[in-house]
């Protein structure tokens, strides 16, 4: 009835990632798109954030995401990867069945 509502699995962390090129998350799922969510002090508000999609496959995977196509959502503020405070992956905006399994994410 809402757009489908929002479900998310966040940790805070304190990362510099100036040096790596790309966020990498070892996922299993249901070949559903999901958001991978990024905050850095410059965020403000709960809705804020620096965005990518992703495709959980129904098996293990490494998915790269770059760090350079992460896209301010609500943000006037530039991107900086050397300020990453919040690192959440994210099931929004639409009706779905959300099945989505993380055995690691890293920095590459």
């Amino acid at each position: 009835d809402n757009g489908g509502g929002f479900v998310q699995m966040a940790a805070d962390v304190d990362v510099d990632a100036s040096d790596f090129s790309s966020v990498r998350l070892l996922v299993l799922g249901n070949n559903e798109t999901y958001g991978c969510h990024l905050k850095t002090p410059d965020i403000h508000r709960p809705w804020q954030s620096y965005r990518q999609p992703f495709v959980s496959p129904r098996t293990w995977t490494w998915v790269e995401l770059p760090i350079d196509q992460f896209h301010p959502h609500r943000v006037d503020a530039p991107f900086d990867p050397a300020r990453i405070r919040r690192i959440g992956l994210v099931a929004i905006g639409r009706p779905f069945t959300v099945d989505l399994a993380v055995a690691m994410i890293a920095l590459a």
